[in-house]
């Protein structure tokens, strides 16, 4: 099975109940769940509950980590159906606790006021090495943890701007810009795309937070973890066509770093904003 296949089948979470739903994790040895994970199968959850309407933000926070061996329970609760406007909560339960609560809007479709800030101007994805030309040049003396993960096939293709950050620990300023697409075609139904851009919009965001500190989440010194996620949904988009994720982070502080991402298609619309607040610190000896 290919890693977008796979990932579909995760998103496709199984229906146990009314507002009650169960997901899988892959069997990778990661020791934890992966958090983007839980955010696209909340949103699964919250969607399959909502008719006639599109999601446009979701919140969550992330309690404790997941278990890839356990079954992850989600339960939908229906908070309000307005006329413009409905609002799910969902809980996300493993070993009896709860591990992520999310809450989301949807919205009937209408016509407003609209705006954008401009996508900045940086290399197109054309312009950049693909993750298999890279990986026939990864430097041999690249962390082997960051060489692990590039070699691994994954349902979310990366094409950061600047890689030279991995292999040199100066301190920048804390932004980034990596090119993201699902490695292979995607369903038609707006639903998958949203899903999938919730997995993947959990991608590289905290990590922008360590740039300045020339450092990152895969530094074997560094203990990382996401505590909370927003996204907000704009307008429609393909998940499988090429996306701009922009990053930077404004603060990092008490332990914590937090980062915004503004998600642009190739033609400059931007389609979705992101913010996340994350556990950075130096691992004790």
């Amino acid at each position: 099975m290919s890693a977008v296949a796979e990932l579909l089948k995760i998103l496709d979470l199984e229906q146990l109940d009314v507002n009650l739903f169960r997901g899988r994790s892959p069997q990778t040895g990661w020791q934890r769940v992966f958090g983007g994970q839980v955010v696209g199968q909340a949103l699964v959850a919250a969607t399959r509950t909502v008719e006639g309407r599109s999601p446009h933000s979701l919140h969550g926070y992330f309690m404790l980590p997941g278990d890839p061996s356990t079954p992850i329970i989600y339960e939908v609760e229906c908070i309000r159906d307005g006329r413009s406007f409905v609002t799910r909560r969902v809980v996300a339960t493993q070993h009896g606790q709860a591990i992520f609560s999310m809450s989301a809007s949807f919205q009937t479709e209408e016509e407003g006021f609209s705006h954008q800030i401009d996508m900045p101007d940086i290399p197109r994805p054309t312009e950049l090495p693909s993750e298999e030309a890279f990986k026939n040049r990864l430097p041999a003396d690249m962390p082997q943890a960051i060489r692990n993960y590039l070699e691994r096939e994954r349902p979310i293709e990366l094409r950061p701007v600047d890689l030279s950050r991995y292999v040199d620990s100066r301190p920048r300023p804390p932004m980034q810009s990596v090119w993201i697409r699902a490695t292979e075609r995607l369903p038609d139904d707006p639903a998958a795309h949203q899903s999938v851009l919730a997995y993947a919009s959990d991608m590289t965001l905290l990590d922008t937070a360590l740039v300045a500190h020339g450092s990152s989440v895969f530094s074997a010194d560094i203990q990382g973890a996401s505590l909370d996620h927003a996204l907000w949904l704009h307008r429609p988009f393909r998940a499988d066509d090429w996306l701009l994720y922009t990053q930077d982070s404004p603060f990092a502080g008490g332990g914590r770093g937090f980062s915004r991402g503004r998600i642009y298609t190739e033609a400059g619309e931007l389609v979705a904003s992101v913010a996340q607040e994350g556990l950075i610190r130096r691992r004790r000896k």
